[in-house]
């Protein structure tokens, strides 16, 4: 695994089709991101195909990281999904060539009531054109992925 693709896995105590029911829903995936600085378009729909698309609004201000970035909008787009298991998407769009950036939530159900949940990023692409051009990248700190896990968590098991 290169150091752009960071995974964390952790097994919730429920079935796994109540929990894609949240992760293949755009405004789950920003309810868990917790950051504060996203928020989905308001017409987001349930994740179901391929091409599928979302979009979400962010606001880096808080963070004051990248100078003159501060609000703006992505459209993502679903590449990969299986139903049950598996919703992945990249930052892009049919209009809008993909940026690299591939996020994604994968699900094994372990029994009728525990499922291993993934959360995962992968930057590669990104990075080596980056790195290609003589520029850096921020990776996506593992402590992100758990947190967002551990709020998936509570969303499922707390309601």
């Amino acid at each position: 695994m290169s150091a752009e693709r960071v995974s964390v896995t952790r097994r919730i105590a429920a079935p796994a089709a109540a929990i894609y029911a949240i992760v293949s829903d755009p405004a789950g995936h920003v309810r868990i991101d917790g950051s504060g600085m996203l928020d989905a378009a308001a017409d987001a729909k349930p994740l179901t195909a391929v091409g599928d698309t979302f979009d979400i609004h962010m606001d880096r201000t808080p963070l004051n990281d990248i100078p003159g970035l501060v609000k703006y909008s992505v459209r993502n787009t679903v590449t990969k999904i299986e139903p049950g298991h598996l919703v992945e998407w990249t930052i892009g769009a049919v209009d809008q060539p993909p940026l690299g950036h591939v996020y994604g939530w994968q699900l094994d159900a372990v029994s009728d009531t525990e499922t291993d949940v993934t959360n995962y990023c992968d930057w590669t692409d990104i990075v080596q054109a980056l790195r290609d051009a003589g520029r850096t990248w921020p990776i996506v700190p593992v402590e992100m992925l758990e947190e967002s896990l551990a709020k998936l968590e509570r969303v499922v098991t707390e309601g």
